[in-house]
């Protein structure tokens, strides 16, 4: 039997073939960052059962580790190894590979995963969440027999079941110890602005971040900032957007930032991009299609507005976020086909 003691991750929880799964999440239900508890326990009976993985059957322990997903290569002028002069352009990934171009390209994006299976032999699921904890130490195999550590059986899980030796072992802030093959970490998204923040003195947003206008300035002449890195300050403007640094935000910051230093090199004046008028993020948890629109867990919004909700337990999850009468958000979940419509009604 393997285990896996995985914190804060959703998709890794539920991609993994044939193992055990040891959850630790510092918050009282899962995915927080994305929705709220209605919409977990929608999702929770699915996590713990399944249906659309463990079905191939036993397979031998592996991990097949391949190169990264990046969706998009990019190249520039007289990058051909041959010495050839070519434009630049966009190439699919094996095109680059057969050019053996060197360039890397774009941002590696969430399709990273997409590639590395891992699959165990047993075929059931046993997932076991911890919550309201996060993890204080981890140790290797030796540090565990030096300290003389006890190792906590999970529900559902014999004691001789976890008689072995682990390559590592994870504590968590409830006092539970696990061992395990392998630890995933998702710790967020924190911007780093140590390497140019330490020479120059750029506004900081609250959350660390360069702070930058409507047209991705900062306060220094000629330096913008895009993506994590950066903290807007024009929620005054759009405020049925939000920064949530998403990968897709990331590129839509940078090639905005793009536009928007052609314009005033040249003098123009620039429109904010139409993509800034309303938060939209489409992903995919559990097999569910997910669709965010707008103010759809009620961000930065007081207490006067009202939820609208239906849900079928494994089909689908609605819900409506009304204000003054008027939809300024809304979550999707599963084949509903109505983000048409609910984007339409937001804007």
């Amino acid at each position: 039997m393997s285990i896996f003691a995985v914190f804060s991750v959703i998709l890794c929880s539920f991609e993994l073939k044939g193992r055990e799964v040891i959850w630790a999440i510092k918050d009282t239900s899962i995915g927080t960052t994305y929705f709220d508890e209605g919409a977990a326990k929608f999702f929770l009976s699915e996590l713990v059962h399944g249906t659309s993985v463990d079905k191939e059957g036993g397979a031998l322990d592996s991990i097949i580790k391949t190169k990264p997903v990046k969706r998009i290569k990019y190249m520039l002028e007289s990058t051909d190894p041959k010495g050839s002069s070519v434009g630049g352009g966009q190439l699919t990934e094996a095109a680059c590979v057969k050019r053996d171009y060197h360039a890397m390209g774009s941002a590696l994006g969430p399709d990273w995963f997409s590639e590395l299976k891992i699959e165990a032999k047993q075929t059931s699921r046993n997932i076991h969440i911890d919550y309201g904890c996060e993890v204080s130490a981890i140790y290797s195999l030796e540090e565990f027999k030096g300290k003389k550590l006890k190792e906590t059986v999970p529900k559902g899980v014999t004691k001789q079941d976890i008689e072995c030796q682990w390559p590592v072992y994870v504590e968590f802030t409830n006092g539970t110890l696990y061992g395990c093959d392998l630890v995933v970490s998702a710790t967020g998204v924190t911007p780093n602005v140590k390497s140019v923040h330490s020479a120059d003195k750029f506004n900081l947003a609250e959350d660390g971040g360069l702070l930058v206008d409507c047209e991705m300035r900062t306060n220094l002449n000629d330096i913008y900032a895009a993506g994590d890195v950066c903290s807007v300050n024009w929620i005054d403007h759009t405020f049925l957007w939000f920064q949530m640094r998403l990968w897709t935000q990331a590129r839509q910051m940078g090639a905005y930032a793009g536009k928007c230093m052609v314009a005033h090199h040249n003098g123009r004046d620039i429109l904010m991009d139409f993509c800034f008028e309303l938060f939209a993020h489409v992903t995919k948890f559990f097999a569910y299609k997910v669709v965010l629109l707008g103010r759809y867990n009620a961000q930065s919004l007081s207490s006067d507005y009202q939820l609208l909700l239906r849900c079928t337990p494994g089909r689908e999850y609605i819900k409506v976020v009304m204000k003054d009468g008027r939809m300024i958000g809304a979550i999707l979940i599963g084949d509903t086909d109505l983000e048409v419509c609910m984007s339409l009604k937001v804007c």
